[in-house]
């Protein structure tokens, strides 16, 4: 009997998942897929590093680890980091703001599962004759020569995943535009609500030009046009502006909501109000502004001109001005606080100097004449690397800790965390700080391997050995959370104490409704006011009444699985110039679209307005009862 009880509730959650439109449950998928891709590109980044670790190493050829390099670039980037930071922006945002639910929450479902079923379907690349070689820009003049299909899966897998981001930075603008509580003013928001603001205007700007290049790629590769092909009157520079354009924004869409997480951990354990609010708003903008103004410094050798290099280097350094703001404001936030060391705020201290370095040595390649000595060495990759794991990956373990206890009402091991923080700093600065000086010294990036008695061996193999150490701190977090998911103990609404903002001041988790009533905003730090007036909750601004929910949908998954198919189809149809085209592909791609288009036909003519939970069940809710 309690087999098949466990049995019938496994199935249960799992269709609850399939269909959910619920933000914190999407939240949860978020994290677990984007959980999945980050351990999936950790893997890929220690075959390179085991590869880089002697000279002259044959742990795999020199085909594989192209493969290998570039998946590890795109998956990071597309696949991991920004889905870990969707996860949060769902499971926060809209209890930040007061709102019950994102503005689309069909819309929100339906872009996760494009994500989903783009990373499954760029993987199956490694299963399907070889995965994409061409690196992560996957530049024009090698992706056109490469054998196979391995950039066609890069095209179509990340076109389907773009989707789904495009989808979800429209739906967070919508959000929190519109759907403030009473008194939420925009200079009263979160400042993690402001960075998420900020970075969904940044995707809904600099993801059209990717999906359009992405396309001109996927014509010339599949159909024989001649966009980027030299030889037909292409020009594969464009390719580059393309990806560029998009580039770099996206490098401030992954590190604007770090920068959120973080402003909202400082002030919490320094027990002190953010200094600085609306400076740090206003140079959350800027940032943004300027992040559109500097993507061909990463072109300075292509011989754009004197000019032209000179106007992005000065862009570039200028963008270091709102970014040099913000350090100061979170030093200023702790200093004269009561500081409260726990995991979140040991990642938010280890975040500042790291990211300082990776800013500084940014500002240092924004001059061309040194960039031009600096460019596709190992400089470059130790500069990156500074900033999105020093930044991005430092504000992700930060916010699993912070948030954990939120999402699923258990605490997270500090004990344990202490542990994987010590082995992932001491891991990430051993293997990326030495690669500094590998750069200097003139080793190129990309490289499969490298000769003996150059200087390099010494320094490839601290690095190596840092990157072992960062595995095994992601290996004692993935101990924490299976332990931690097996304790009963729950935790109440404000675990950290703390908190200041209205998140915390529901239940760990919060109940499907989010707010009883929807809550009246008084100021900035909403929560930290009414804890000071002595109350236990929020300022409700109108009165109980019935609350309308949206219903649970299993068509966003079915239209994402539809274009997953279709991308089969149009990758194996008989008109593809790679010359192993089946009629069979013609078939595929009309029944994916035909999944995919039905779908969307259900839910255009199904009844699907919602439904209202009466004020009793709330009541009844409230008093620990069960809503019928």
């Amino acid at each position: 009997m309690s087999s098949i009880a466990v049995k019938k509730g496994f199935a249960s959650t799992v269709w609850e998942y399939l269909t959910t439109v619920d933000h914190k449950k999407i939240a949860h998928l978020y994290l677990g897929a984007g959980g999945f891709f980050f351990l999936l590109g950790g893997i890929e980044a220690m075959f390179i590093r085991i590869q880089l670790m002697k000279p002259q190493n044959n742990f795999v050829n020199e085909q594989l680890f192209n493969e290998i390099m570039t998946m590890h670039g795109t998956t990071m980037i597309f696949l991991a980091a920004m889905p870990l930071l969707f996860a949060f922006m769902n499971a926060v945002v809209p209890l930040q703001i007061g709102a019950r639910d994102v503005a689309f929450p069909f819309l929100n479902a339906l872009g996760f599962w494009l994500f989903f079923w783009g990373g499954i379907f760029l993987n199956l690349s490694w299963f399907l004759g070889g995965a994409p070689d061409a690196g992560w820009t996957s530049y024009a003049s090698l992706s056109l020569r490469s054998e196979g299909h391995g950039i066609d899966f890069y095209t179509l897998g990340i076109q389907i995943s773009g989707f789904g981001t495009l989808m979800s930075g429209i739906n967070f603008l919508a959000t929190i535009i519109t759907m403030r509580a009473p008194g939420m003013s925009f200079m009263r928001m979160p400042l993690f609500t402001w960075t998420t603001f900020i970075a969904s205007s940044l995707i809904l700007m600099a993801f059209p030009p990717l999906t359009i290049s992405i396309f001109f790629l996927m014509f010339d590769r599949l159909f024989g046009s001649a966009f980027f092909d030299v030889t037909m009157g292409g020009n594969t520079i464009i390719w580059e502006h393309f990806f560029w354009i998009f580039g770099h924004p996206e490098v401030y869409i992954l590190i604007l909501p770090a920068f959120g997480i973080f402003s909202e951990i400082i002030p919490t354990f320094s027990r002190k109000r953010l200094f600085g609010y609306s400076s740090m708003v206003f140079a959350t903008i800027l940032i943004g502004f300027l992040g559109f103004m500097v993507w061909a410094h990463h072109m300075f050798t292509t011989g754009l001109g004197n000019v032209a290099n000179a106007i992005f280097a000065v862009a570039t350094m200028a963008i270091a001005v709102p970014t040099g703001i913000k350090i100061f404001n979170w030093l200023f936030t702790m200093w004269g606080g009561s500081i409260k060391i726990s995991v979140p705020m040991l990642y938010a201290l280890g975040f500042i100097p790291s990211f300082v370095m990776g800013g500084v040595t940014g500002v240092m390649q924004a001059a061309a004449p040194l960039d031009y000595q600096l460019h596709d060495t190992y400089f470059i990759v130790a500069h990156f690397h500074y900033v999105i794991i020093g930044g991005v990956v430092f504000a992700i373990l930060a916010a699993t800790h912070f948030y954990w206890p939120k999402m699923f009402g258990k605490m997270l091991s500090e004990k344990l965390g202490y542990v994987t923080f010590a082995f992932f700093f001491v891991g990430f600065h051993m293997t990326f700080f030495v690669q500094h000086f590998l750069g200097l010294m003139g080793m190129p990036r990309r490289v499969a391997t490298f000769l003996p008695n150059q200087g390099f061996d010494l320094y490839n193999f601290i690095s190596s050995m840092g990157a072992f150490f960062m595995a095994i701190g992601v290996i004692v977090l993935l101990v924490n959370v299976v332990v931690t998911s097996l304790k009963k103990e729950r935790v109440g609404n404000d675990p950290w104490q703390d908190g200041r903002t209205m998140e915390w001041a529901l239940s760990s988790p919060p109940v499907y409704y989010n707010f009883k009533q929807i809550p009246l905003v008084r100021g900035q730090d909403t929560w930290w006011i009414e804890k000071m007036e002595g109350k236990d909750e929020l300022t409700p601004s109108e009165p109980l009444q019935d609350i309308h929910m949206p219903n649970n949908s299993i068509i966003p998954f079915f239209i994402a699985l539809g274009l997953f198919i279709a991308a089969f189809g149009a990758m194996y149809n008989p008109l593809n110039s790679v010359g192993d085209g089946h009629p069979m592909g013609t078939v595929v791609l009309i029944l994916g679209l035909a999944l995919m288009f039905g779908s969307m036909l259900v839910r255009s003519i199904r009844d699907d307005l919602g439904y209202y939970i009466p004020k009793e069940d709330i009541e009844n809710d409230a008093k620990g009862g069960k809503v019928s």
